[in-house]
């Protein structure tokens, strides 16, 4: 059995003249008409983000195609109307004013909540939802993803800049997230019955958790379809990159639900935790947190992963383009290392070049 999955990619919206984050009533408008296809956007919190879900897909052909015909469709609208698509984690330069939150009332209330931390939620990732058959699978799934969603940021990480600068992390946005009130790595739960109670506890015992929807762990079970969620991963520069994360998480999960619960006690919270900010802090170009063995490089875990789901991959056919992809990354970079090379060789407007050109490219 080969599961099915779908993606969801945010991106960013910038003024081409300024360089900064922008809405456009214009480019809704555009995305919306036929001339481009009426293509399948979404908002997201802020004006100035826009979000695509491919289809259920079988095949990682089938999410390329949806994921390449979106970014061209969106590239032409956005530069009808004077705005660029920046596929990053996190905007390079945020401008003083405060940002325009989407109009509906979920994320008007969800603004009012959260102050300061919508304010500068100019920050974007990729979801990778993966079919299950029930909510317990989906549970022993999450529960032996835990140890891995930290290799995963690593892989994904794509935002090295903020306010101007280099942050000096791989991924500034998920250090941006753990501002959030439910956040980090999820729980080890014992049931879906487990699961259930603890979200409804978040949900009723306090006032900072207003839907489910704001639980933000690094993956989930989802509330509207019958998917493992998970959200660790930055936007990707090129669709292939998004590609190649969604196979690699749907031959976890797909390994994962067949297999027995690991004996013995799950990894400590405060390690996982920990593992968390280590890859958001140095991307692929470090060490990272194994289970067990402490810290490794990098490579080497990711290795161990394609050993570990090498015949999920196998059963989909991905064991090759995976096994390329991880080599690919390894030679060139993560986004991030992509990111900062590009701005070596040609500051601010390097970077634009490196958006446009990746926006579109497989």
């Amino acid at each position: 059995m080969v599961f099915t999955f779908g993606i969801e990619e945010e991106f960013l919206l910038t003024d081409a003249r300024t360089g900064l984050p922008t809405g456009s009533r214009e480019l809704a408008r555009a995305l919306m008409s036929p001339e481009h296809g009426s293509l399948p956007s979404s908002a997201e919190l802020l004006d100035a983000q826009v979000e695509v879900s491919t289809p259920v897909c079988t095949t990682r052909g089938e999410a390329l195609e949806a994921l390449l015909a979106f970014r061209s469709g969106l590239a032409t609208a956005a530069a009808s109307v004077g705005v660029r698509v920046a596929p990053t984690g996190a905007a390079p330069n945020i401008p003083d004013a405060p940002p325009v939150l989407n109009s509906s009332d979920r994320y008007r209330r969800m603004g009012l909540l959260t102050g300061a931390v919508a304010r500068e939620q100019y920050v974007n990732g990729v979801h990778v939802h993966v079919g299950i058959d029930s909510r317990d699978t989906g549970v022993r799934v999450l529960n032996g993803l835990r140890p891995w969603l930290a290799l995963l940021g690593a892989l994904a990480a794509n935002s090295p800049y903020w306010r101007g600068s280099d942050s000096s992390f791989a991924s500034w946005r998920m250090v941006h997230y753990r501002r959030w009130s439910v956040q980090g790595c999820p729980p080890f739960f014992s049931d879906a019955l487990d699961y259930a109670r603890r979200l409804d506890a978040l949900l009723l015992a306090t006032d900072v958790v207003p839907d489910a929807g704001h639980v933000g762990w690094a993956a989930r079970l989802s509330e509207h379809f019958p998917t493992v969620e998970v959200r660790i991963a930055d936007a990707q520069l090129q669709a292939g990159d998004t590609v190649l994360l969604a196979v690699l998480v749907r031959a976890l999960v797909e390994t994962l639900a067949s297999a027995e619960p690991a004996s013995g006690a799950a990894p400590d919270p405060e390690l996982l935790d920990v593992g968390l900010w280590q890859a958001a802090r140095f991307g692929l170009g470090g060490n990272l947190v194994s289970y067990p063995g402490g810290s490794v490089p990098a490579a080497k875990l990711l290795h161990a992963l394609l050993d570990y789901v090498a015949d999920a991959l196998e059963d989909a056919g991905d064991r090759e383009f995976a096994a390329a992809g991880i080599a690919r990354i390894l030679a060139t970079g993560t986004g991030a290392q992509r990111q900062r090379a590009a701005f070596h060789s040609g500051g601010p407007a390097g970077l634009v070049d490196l958006y446009s050109r990746s926006l579109t490219a497989q």
